[in-house]
């Protein structure tokens, strides 16, 4: 058995993200000792179908050698260099030529970063810098919609639509507004079709613009289908009404494809799957797989235009990060680019998707599920009080993280997000092991509801 030792010094040493930290310093980690595909394994070496691919991320799964290799083989010839001021590395340059190749509308650009929520601050300065150098520099206001997820730094949690990410942190910023969330499930109204609930969201979005003045709204931020707030899938006809909003009133329209990007949904993009035609699209995650950090945006023509001639009035394009382009980052996503192209991940992803529905389909009865939603490998499964009325369970009783430490007990990683849990396990995930997330997810739902007898 492990030692405590690991577990205290977690505890007198390290701050975790997205944590209850009183918890914390009671109950401490689990610490996750190795991986390998889709399994993890605990210091006490119990393994664990990694249901969540990490955070989203981990699409080739722990073990993929060649990305070790990778990242191996640039680290010994250039382990670094910054790409500021006419600089450049092969990585990073046959990188952005490949996104570009593999963009899902025309793009023009690559710029890298390190992390999705970076990827997503820099898109809204590129907005901003865009209009600026149209002369129209009053056209700022960001627009986000409630349960969406695109980072905590200052920026990005400001679009993101989560409460906990805004509390007693002053967020969001002015000019950073939200619509509602497109979940049809738990927005729409008695009687209302898809069809018409997508209509009544773009014509809430329009009302929106015009109430602050279209010559002051520069970007909706979307999620192709929403991952942190509870793998929501978006309802028919909304992309399309909503991009005809958007064009009318010139505001740009960005594709958070952090989660969605690199075959999670079942083809290439996010963008792919629902219809978007985004003015930028930013990635991240599994553009490496989760091997190195690294994110990139990419930008339309329009945008590029805008940025050389604003950079040449000024003398410079004033942005950057250190890390951005790092060249064992771009060699470890170029060869997981070749991965997903050459053995087929992503063109099996939507076989797979097929496999996962038809194992979690029975779960539609079982009394503490309301919807079963997903594409591809990326599903939310809502949890309710009552399947008639569909009322969650109070948000005090905690039912959805209690199905989640469930599952974990049964040997599957899955993660509560809200009144859902997602299950979104890694691209290279084999039939057996989807077969026993549905059977560990079942169980753990059992165990719960005879806890909260209703079963």
């Amino acid at each position: 058995m492990l030692s405590n030792s690991l577990r205290d010094r977690d505890i007198a040493s390290q701050l975790h993200p997205q944590t209850n930290l009183a918890l914390h310093e009671r109950v401490g980690p689990v610490i996750i000792a190795e991986g390998n595909g889709a399994e993890i394994r605990d210091a006490n070496g119990k393994v664990y179908i990694e249901g969540m691919s990490g955070l989203w991320c981990t699409a080739l799964g722990l073990s993929e050698k060649r990305l070790v290799e990778a990242a191996t083989r640039q680290m010994s010839t250039l382990p670094y260099y910054q790409n500021f001021a006419h600089r450049s590395t092969e990585p990073g340059i046959l990188l952005a030529e490949k996104l570009l190749e593999l963009a899902p509308v025309p793009m023009s650009k690559v710029l890298f970063q390190s992390s999705g929520s970076e990827a997503n601050d820099t898109a809204v300065k590129l907005a901003w810098y865009h209009f600026a150098a149209q002369g129209r520099p009053e056209k700022r206001k960001i627009i986000g919609r409630m349960r969406g997820y695109h980072g905590t730094s200052i920026a990005s949690a400001s679009i993101t639509g989560l409460p906990h990410l805004h509390r007693d942190f002053h967020l969001p910023l002015p000019n950073f507004l939200h619509v509602t969330c497109p979940h049809f499930y738990r927005e729409g109204r008695p009687g209302e079709t898809e069809e018409q609930f997508s209509t009544r969201l773009a014509d809430e979005l329009d009302a929106l613009i015009l109430a602050e003045g279209p010559e002051t709204v520069a970007a909706f931020f979307a999620e192709p289908a929403m991952g942190t707030g509870g793998a929501v899938m978006p309802p028919k006809g909304y992309f399309e009404k909503i991009q005809k909003v958007l064009k009318k009133h010139e505001v740009l329209l960005v594709a958070d494809e952090v989660i969605t990007g690199f075959g999670r949904t079942g083809n290439w993009w996010g963008s792919q799957t629902f219809g978007l035609q985004p003015d930028m699209i930013t990635c991240a995650k599994a553009l490496t797989a989760a091997y190195m950090p690294l994110s990139a945006i990419l930008l339309s023509e329009p945008i590029y235009a805008s940025m050389v001639a604003q950079s040449e009035k000024i003398g410079v394009f004033g942005h950057g990060y250190t890390y951005g382009a790092h060249p064992v980052a771009c060699a470890v996503a170029n060869e997981a680019l070749r991965i997903y192209e050459e053995d087929g991940v992503i063109a099996g992803v939507a076989a797979k998707g097929t496999l996962m529905e038809a194992v979690l389909a029975p779960l539609r009865d079982h009394p503490l599920v309301g919807e079963l939603r997903g594409a591809g490998l990326m599903w939310g499964v809502e949890i309710v009080a009552d399947k008639v009325t569909r009322a969650p369970y109070d948000a005090a009783r905690a039912v959805p993280a209690k199905v989640q430490d469930a599952a974990f007990a049964e040997g599957l990683v899955c993660r509560a997000l809200g009144s859902a849990i997602a299950i979104a396990p890694p691209l290279i995930v084999s039939p057996d092991q989807i077969a026993a997330i549905g059977k560990r997810f079942a169980t753990a739902l059992d165990r719960v509801a005879d806890d909260l007898g209703i079963m």
